[in-house]
């Protein structure tokens, strides 16, 4: 009777909830490089997707930057997926957190807020990516901690804070994912964001089906530039969010009851 197969490993679901170590798989050299680590191939992929984006990203165009084989990468990590997750904790590393020895919850939250809308507009490929891994790397996990501790020193009950915090960092994500979507799209164009607006603004300028939307627009903006425009949207919208915040833990809404 033939032997059987030994069974398949267990897929990796994630770089952080697997503990067992990469596998060696074989590389033209046959060994590690030197000089080469995880880290170091974590930092050539951020540089490299913040150059090129996702389209163009792969093993073997990393291996290029790096000077080695595109098998020796193998011996650092199992697959490009791995690598993709412990890029896009690497670049919240850089997140800047408040002081929260008695800071105002208030300044805290925007400060929390700006540093992640600046993160997913500086990397615009993290905000195409990041719902696609699980992001409980050690430094996505300092940023919500430090967003837990915040809402929860404004007084929110317990089960309140998941969803204060989902109300503000999913705007966030949504906010900037459009802004980093509309910038890359105005850099393969060529075109600066003034000059954009205002070739939209001349080219529906009497239409009537956007005359409300164009007198709003021109009172609340006029003279500004989009960059400004985009600062007070933003800003107006995530006040909105504090103050609901706010009337939250004044207890002046209660959440529904369960169904």
């Amino acid at each position: 009777m033939a032997a059987e197969r030994p069974a398949e490993p267990a897929p990796r679901i994630s770089v952080w909830l697997d503990d067992r170590p990469a596998p060696r798989r074989y590389s033209r050299t046959g060994a590690e490089q030197p000089g080469l680590d995880r880290a170091a191939i974590t930092a050539a992929t951020v540089a490299l997707l913040d150059a090129e984006g996702t389209a163009k990203f792969s093993m073997r165009r990393l291996a290029g930057e790096l000077g080695v084989t595109a098998m020796s990468l193998y011996w650092y990590v199992n697959s490009k997926e791995e690598l993709m997750e412990l890029a896009v904790d690497a670049v919240q590393a850089d997140l800047t957190l408040p002081d929260l020895a008695g800071a105002d919850w208030r300044e805290s939250l925007r400060l929390l807020a700006g540093a992640y809308r600046r993160m997913l507009v500086d990397h615009p490929w993290v905000a195409r990516t990041v719902g696609q891994y699980l992001n409980i790397g050690p430094e996505a996990m300092r940023f919500a901690g430090a967003a837990q501790s915040v809402l929860g020193s404004a007084g929110l009950r317990p089960e309140q804070l998941p969803g204060a915090l989902a109300a503000v960092f999913q705007f966030v994500n949504g906010f900037a994912s459009v802004e980093a979507n509309w910038n890359a799209r105005l850099a393969d164009t060529g075109m600066q964001p003034d000059e954009f607006y205002a070739m939209v603004l001349a080219r529906v300028d009497g239409m009537p089906q956007y005359a409300d939307s164009l007198e709003l627009r021109d009172e609340a903006d006029r003279g500004v530039s989009v960059r400004q425009m985009r600062q007070n949207d933003f800003d107006t919208a995530l006040e909105l969010l504090i103050a609901g915040v706010g009337a939250l833990r004044e207890g002046t809404h209660d959440p529904p009851a369960p169904r």
